[in-house]
Order: structure tokens, then C-alpha cells, then sequence
């Protein structure tokens, strides 16, 4: 690629503009120091509005190609596209000479996204996953707490993404088609399971349940899976939108106390509203009080059992200022493609478990 004319500056490619790319890439992008979106890669004439009214700056074009043809103007590509298209577009990327993000799941398939990370690194780019979760609240909050040792010896994990959406909303997402990598599984599940692989380390089994509740539904939206970590700790995962009452967002049981977390991160609620990083008028990623976690033992939070603990911010711009560092000084990415991978193993022996009914085994890397 040319060299631009600051050379502290990264030019961004946006392909996407849907729920991801504007209410998730597009904002985190633009509020990140070092980079600048250029252009955007929407077909939608709504869409396009929508993103010139946000950023009347930008550049958009209708196809990813037209990316391709001026890759020596861009210097990262940001794949915020449907799940279907994100290996052919990041390999066309990557095959351009661009580092790139690509929103979770990287793949449909582990041996995919093993691919993709065999030729970003054989072209010396960047390649990085999005998982923003890793940058909640309650996350943040659960790490610092593991790290102090506040809990003890960890022996249950459980952690919740539940929605009450009785009536389906259409969209890719709810296809049954297999190539659109649809179904919570793959969506809320490439979350869940990458939070639990990255506090607790490898898997060895899995097993799970993938139900389809809702009259009309096509794929799953009422899942459940249980794994068994290397190091002994047990991890306990459900993703659902039939959920009457919602339970915890987290419940940590260990040897010595146990964490319990109601609700969910403000940082998307935030983003959809229109609010933004950087403002000084939003206290970003915070959470009052009352929403607080509490650390105790033997006796229920929900009666005031434990000690309320107080919930780091939120972070969601980090991301996107560690890919910025990444570009900038070499530093290791935010997420590596390796560790996506890992993710839709986990993922992809899931769905073997739940079709043959049995606890699928791993093989974890010596």
C-alpha cells in the first residue's frame, strides 16, 4: 500500500451497513484516534442515506470491488456484512494486501477459519475478530474479580444471553438455509463461548441442546451448552429468545464465594440510541448502582445476601484502539483468528452433540 500522507492515519473500509456496521463499526470506528472511515460499501439506497447523514464525509460505493480497486488508498478493511459473505470478503481482502476485521463469526467452520489465518500470516496482515463482549462491563468486571481471587478456586460458569421474542423478526438471521450461518448458536453463541474460552482456557467436551420454539422458526433460537474445560471449571451457557423470565447474566460459583450479575452492558443500548464515545455529556459504559453485581456466600443476592460490587465501564472502544495499536506499533491484535477458530470448534461440536444426543469430545492441542 502507499504510504499516506499522516502516516498516524488508517484509512477504514467498511463493508456493511445493517445492525453491525452502523450501530457497532461505524461509530467505534469513527471514535477511535488514528482512524478514519473512508469509505463504506452498502447497496441499500436506504442504507446509503443512513450513512450520509451520520458520516456526509465518507465515500460509498455499492460493492466490495470497487474496495478492491483502490486497496493502495485503504489501509484496513472492516467486514460488517452477513455471515454468509465474511470468508469470501476477507479473503479478497486479505489477498489485496489488507489487514482485517471481520465481525464474530469469523467462519462458518473452524478448518475456514483456520484457513483465513494460515494466509493472513503468510502475508505478515492483520486479521482480527470482533468480539466485542470481551469489552462488557460485567466481563470486565468478572476478569478483575478471577484475577484477585475473589471467588476461590472457580467450579461453575454460567452465563446467559436471553431475549423474550416470541414473534420472529425475519432476516438472514432466522434463516434455516446452513450457508447463512444463521441461528443464536452461531450468533449469541460465538459470544458466550469465546467469554468462556478466554476466562477459562480449552475445551475437551461439550454437550448441548439447539431447539427451534418458536411456530414458524427455521433455525435455533432456544439453545443451551455445557462445557467441560481442561482445567476442571464446568461452563454452563444458554442463549434463547423464548425466555419469559430472564435469569442472570452471570452466576460464578467458587470455592470460596460466588458472583451473581443481573442485566446487560449499556454500551449497545447506548449505540442504538444514538449516543456516542467521546461525549462528554455520556458517562460511557457506566451503570448505576442498583445494577451492580453482588460477591457473597450462602445466601441468595436477590435478598440482599453478599456485597454489592461495583461494575468497571464498559469498553467497547478499546477494540478498535488495540487494532488502531496493532497497525500502528505491531502489538498482538485484540482477538486472533486462531482464537476464532477455537470458538467454532466449540461451536461445531455443539451442533454434533445436540444431533446425535451425546457428549462430543475435543482434542486439545498438546
Amino acid at each position: 500500500m502507499d504510504a499516506t500522507d499522516d502516516s498516524s492515519t488508517t484509512r477504514v473500509g467498511l463493508i456493511g451497513y445493517g445492525l453491525a456496521g452502523s450501530v457497532f463499526h461505524a461509530p467505534l470506528i469513527a471514535a477511535t484516534e488514528g482512524l478514519v472511515l473512508d469509505t463504506i460499501v452498502t447497496s441499500s439506497p436506504e442504507r446509503q442515506r443512513q450513512a450520509r447523514a451520520e458520516f456526509p464525509d465518507v465515500r460509498l460505493v455499492d460493492s466490495a470491488d470497487e474496495l478492491w480497486a483502490r486497496a493502495d488508498e485503504l489501509d484496513l478493511i472492516v467486514i460488517a456484512s452477513p455471515n454468509r459473505t465474511h470468508v469470501p470478503l476477507a479473503r479478497a481482502a486479505l489477498e489485496a494486501g489488507l489487514p482485517t476485521v471481520v465481525d464474530k463469526p469469523l467462519a462458518a467452520t473452524a478448518a475456514e477459519a483456520e484457513e483465513l489465518a494460515a494466509l493472513a500470516e503468510g502475508r505478515g496482515l492483520l486479521l482480527t475478530v470482533f468480539q466485542n463482549r470481551r469489552w462488557d462491563n460485567d466481563f470486565r468486571t468478572l476478569r478483575k474479580l478471577l484475577a484477585e481471587g475473589a471467588l476461590g478456586e472457580v467450579q461453575r460458569f454460567e452465563s446467559r444471553f436471553e431475549r423474550w421474542r416470541p414473534q420472529l423478526k425475519g432476516g438472514w438471521r432466522e434463516s434455516g438455509d446452513p450457508a447463512e450461518v444463521g441461528g443464536l448458536l452461531y450468533d449469541l453463541g460465538s459470544h458466550l463461548v469465546d467469554q468462556a474460552l478466554t476466562l477459562f482456557g480449552p475445551v475437551e467436551s461439550v454437550y448441548a441442546e439447539v431447539d427451534v420454539r418458536r411456530p414458524g422458526a427455521r433455525t435455533d433460537d432456544d439453545t443451551f451448552i455445557a462445557l467441560t474445560h481442561t482445567g476442571g471449571v464446568r461452563s454452563h451457557l444458554w442463549m434463547s429468545a423464548t425466555t419469559a423470565q430472564l435469569g442472570p447474566r452471570f452466576r460464578v460459583l467458587g470455592s470460596e464465594a460466588g458472583y451473581v450479575k443481573y442485566g446487560l452492558d449499556p454500551q449497545e443500548a447506548a449505540l442504538r440510541e444514538g449516543l456516542r464515545p467521546g461525549d462528554p455529556s455520556v458517562e460511557w459504559g457506566a451503570e448505576p448502582e442498583g445494577d451492580w453485581g453482588r460477591l457473597g456466600a450462602g445466601e441468595s443476592p436477590t435478598t440482599g445476601g453478599g456485597v454489592p460490587v461495583e461494575t468497571l465501564r464498559g469498553d467497547y472502544p478499546a477494540y478498535y484502539a488495540a487494532v488502531a495499536a496493532a497497525l500502528r506499533d505491531g502489538t498482538p491484535p485484540p482477538v486472533t483468528a486462531a482464537e476464532a477458530a477455537a470458538t467454532l470448534h466449540v461451536l461445531e461440536a455443539a451442533r454434533v452433540a445436540a444431533a446425535e444426543r451425546r457428549t462430543v469430545r475435543i482434542e486439545v492441542p498438546a
